[in-house]
């Protein structure tokens, strides 16, 4: 039996969060199909999964293309998996590493966590950051210096701009088509924006033109991959930070990334999902 659900992850309670397709079956159909299911759904993402021995087989498309993971949309697979077969973890096999999330349900939302695939980051190329800050209407004084510039992964490819401000993260805004060319020529799945509140409590905004999408209001795969970085630069985390999202959008997200000793290791990325309206 096929099922599409529409789910809310990384929710604030019973609002907010980034929503999400999550498609369901005994087998997943082509890529032009669910490319087009992607499409048709019209959210960022939608998670594909089908059984695979004890595990489940896992792909993750936007309205555009294809992306190898999406921390927003497995969170809400884990709440799809746990609704239909109980509260615990699930096994999933993505298209380049092997995972697993689980779900709790609490009354009409359910907790949701995922562990992410490895973390890395390195320093930005100097060229793409000059190129990143003229896309946003940045000067380099708007930077952190405490954050520096990188590129940042958890499973995909992303880079992060630390700004010293929340002010200088509420004017965020940038021409859709130069953002989505200057992304693919990168290779760049996402454009992390994001400024510290504390040294656990970061607010991010996320530029995903290269899926279709002007901006996510939560990004799991973000979050790890940061979380990933923060530990790779020593901050101090104190073992896990909490990240808000989506305020700016009108739809405020919440994430928990826990961060582990060893270097390069999974990212514990966690959250409530809440079921929407089909």
């Amino acid at each position: 039996m096929t099922t599409l659900l529409r789910i809310a992850a990384f929710s604030d309670g019973n609002s907010g969060g980034n929503p999400a397709g999550v498609w369901i079956g005994e087998a997943l159909p082509g890529a032009a199909a669910m490319q087009a299911i992607a499409a048709e759904v019209g959210f960022s993402e939608t998670a594909f999964a089908a059984p695979e021995g004890e595990a489940w087989r896992v792909r993750y498309f936007s309205p555009a293309m294809e992306v190898p993971f999406c921390g927003h949309a497995t969170i809400a697979l884990g709440a799809a998996l746990a609704h239909r077969f109980g509260d615990r973890s699930f096994e999933l096999h993505l298209n380049a590493s092997a995972i697993s999330v689980s779900g709790q349900r609490n009354g009409s939302t359910i907790a949701a966590a995922l562990q992410s695939p490895p973390t890395r980051s390195a320093p930005l190329d100097a060229s793409l950051r000059e190129a990143l800050l003229d896309l946003f209407g940045y000067a380099g004084s708007d930077l952190d210096p405490k954050l520096p510039p990188a590129s940042i992964h958890g499973g995909a490819d992303h880079v992060l701009l630390a700004l010293q401000s929340r002010d200088a993260l509420a004017r965020m805004a940038y021409d859709f088509d130069r953002g989505r060319a200057l992304m693919e020529q990168a290779g760049l799945v996402t454009i992390a924006l994001v400024t510290a509140q504390t040294p656990r409590l970061f607010h991010v905004r996320n530029a995903f033109a290269a899926g279709g999408v002007v901006e996510d209001p939560a990004t799991g795969a973000v979050a790890a991959a940061f979380a990933g970085y923060l530990r790779d630069i020593g901050w101090p985390h104190g073992g896990a930070v909490d990240i808000v999202q989506g305020e700016d959008m009108g739809a405020r997200s919440l994430i928990r990334a826990e961060i582990g000793a060893a270097k390069g290791s999974s990212i514990r990325v966690s959250g409530t999902a809440r079921f929407m309206e089909s």
